[in-house]
């Protein structure tokens, strides 16, 4: 496969070439790594495709996490904690889990554990392949990298999407470097506030 386009968000790739360019060689090597007509095994069932063979998303996904897992890139995970009360999610949130938990009790509230959860991550750099829905590539944006970052667990977050090209010999409805793309210049230059990479890759 190859990278068909990248967008850097709050200078997110500049960041990468000058403080973490083996990353992101990594990432090259992996995506180009990929042989995808290995991976166009899916026979349609949706009436408008019915019968033609398209690429698995299942397949893709499980290939880059063998190949990324390969080169050292673990699972890692945010915890927290989160009441009804706004003010105090405000308070607590720049704290550490356990001091989170604490401060949210004092104040007699109950203190609700949570986490968010990324597949890939190595020396404060996150990276996501979705060949999911439109609605999980959203949270990833702006929910997941965002809490990673605001964690200080990640300095940048890199999002993997196919390009129009290769999403439309997929199932309906997996999202696309193109529309996120929109999505994201939509919202203004600081949001997400967060340095991202977003790839749009294709065969």
């Amino acid at each position: 496969m190859k990278i068909a386009e990248k967008y850097s968000h709050l200078n997110g790739f500049e960041f990468l070439l000058v403080h973490k360019a083996e990353l992101w060689k990594e990432i090259e090597q992996v995506i180009h790594a990929i042989d995808a007509a290995k991976y166009k095994t899916k026979i349609s069932k949706e009436k408008t495709k019915e019968g033609k063979l398209l690429y698995s998303p299942i397949a893709l996904n499980a290939v880059f996490k063998e190949k990324l897992y390969e080169l050292e890139w673990d699972e890692s995970r945010v915890s927290y904690w989160v009441t009804k009360d706004e003010k105090l999610i405000r308070k607590t949130m720049s704290m550490q889990p356990d001091a989170q938990k604490k401060v949210i009790e004092e104040q007699g509230k109950t203190a609700i554990f949570s986490y968010n959860q990324t597949d890939f991550v190595k020396d404060r750099v996150a990276v996501e392949v979705q060949f999911g829905k439109y609605s999980f590539v959203a949270y990833d944006l702006f929910v997941k990298h965002l809490a990673f970052y605001v964690g200080d667990k990640i300095d940048v977050g890199i999002e993997i999407l196919p390009m129009k090209s290769l999403q439309s010999e997929m199932s309906s409805g997996v999202s696309y470097y193109e529309g996120e793309l929109y999505n994201v210049v939509r919202q203004g230059r600081g949001v997400p506030a967060v340095p991202l990479v977003i790839v749009g890759i294709e065969p």
